[in-house]
């Protein structure tokens, strides 16, 4: 990996829609807004976390991309179901993951308990479901339910994978393309729909979706044995102690000496019983052994095909926005 890259600023690549965001903001807190208390403290204690919120960004962008710089209807509203989407799934991960961590601090499951996260994040999907009607457009449903049951089948096949060093590369990215890159492939194809572009050029924003988010998780997965808590916010190695077998330790097993691939194994099939110096060891063996070089050259490959799905796009801001926000992906420190 390069270390020379300079990172850009997320805030400096997503000025074309500076007040989009803004104005996504107050409907994100109004449309949170309900009569149930915990649930308004939930919503409110989510906001306050932050977030990069990658997902709407890449709605706006697409749509303003391809419809050279013009609003589009429904766009807010859509970004923000997408955010809720996301936002729901966080909370549902957070309680399966057992997580105490996320954005520098504690989870929603750790500040509130794991019923009321499970519940609110119910609250978020049904929310969005409300919203996602306005529109009127069978599409736009079509893809963010559909989108909705498929990253439900990821956390299923993840949990399948939980523990199992047998999990090779090519069962991990299945999991990578529905658990996560489905919502970055359902965002952009909407921000084509509402730029009403004609079939071929909403398949290439969907692919560019697809591709970016694998991206972005692939990024996910390296940085989690590089970064620390500050930068990431969250607990550093938390995939191995949680026996996730993501890309890295994957080929750790397939390159690693007997003695490191032993020790893989024991750790993603025992990791709630991985003493602290096994756990260093592993992460100076990934380190050292070339596997997060491996995992940013396949972040790299789904950068090179999620730019060429964009290349036909309109010559503009929003357009430029994108191809910085690909570079973005790969050189990213949280």
């Amino acid at each position: 990996m390069s270390s020379t890259v300079k990172t850009p600023e997320l805030s400096q690549i997503l000025a074309p829609i500076a007040l989009d965001f803004k104005a996504l903001d107050e409907l994100i807190r109004l449309r949170l807004a309900s009569k149930v208390a915990l649930i308004d403290q939930i919503s409110a204690y989510i906001i306050q976390a932050g977030g990069k919120r990658i997902r709407p960004a890449l709605l706006l962008l697409v749509s303003k991309a391809l419809a050279n710089g013009k609003d589009t209807p429904h766009a807010l509203e859509l970004a923000a179901v997408v955010e809720f989407i996301h936002t729901a799934t966080l909370l549902h991960d957070d309680v399966v993951d057992e997580s105490t961590l996320r954005r520098g601090r504690d989870t929603a499951n750790a500040a509130f308990g794991n019923a009321a996260s499970v519940l609110v994040g119910d609250f978020l999907y049904s929310r969005a479901f409300q919203m996602m009607v306005k529109p009127n457009d069978l599409r736009v449903m079509e893809i963010l339910s559909d989108a909705t049951n498929t990253i439900a089948e990821g956390e299923v096949l993840q949990l399948l994978n939980m523990n199992d060093p047998e999990v090779d590369e090519e069962s991990y990215l299945r999991v990578i393309r529905y658990k996560t890159a489905k919502l970055f492939e359902a965002s952009t194809e909407l921000g084509a729909i509402l730029a009403e572009v004609a079939s071929p050029q909403r398949e290439q924003s969907a692919a560019f979706g697809r591709h970016i988010g694998t991206a972005f998780q692939l990024m996910d997965d390296l940085l989690d044995y590089t970064a620390d808590a500050s930068q990431m916010g969250k607990n550093a190695g938390d995939d191995l102690k949680e026996g996730k077998p993501t890309l890295p330790l994957i080929y750790l097993l397939e390159n690693g000496s007997t003695e490191e691939r032993l020790l893989v194994r024991a750790a993603i099939e025992q990791n709630q019983d991985l003493p602290e110096d096994v756990f260093e060891q592993i992460v100076c063996a990934v380190q050292d052994s070339g596997a997060l070089d491996y995992t940013h050259a396949a972040a790299k490959r789904e950068v090179d095909l999620a730019l060429e799905c964009i290349k036909n796009f309109p010559n503009n801001e929003a357009t430029a926005a994108l191809h910085t926000l690909c570079e973005y992906s790969l050189a990213r420190q949280t």
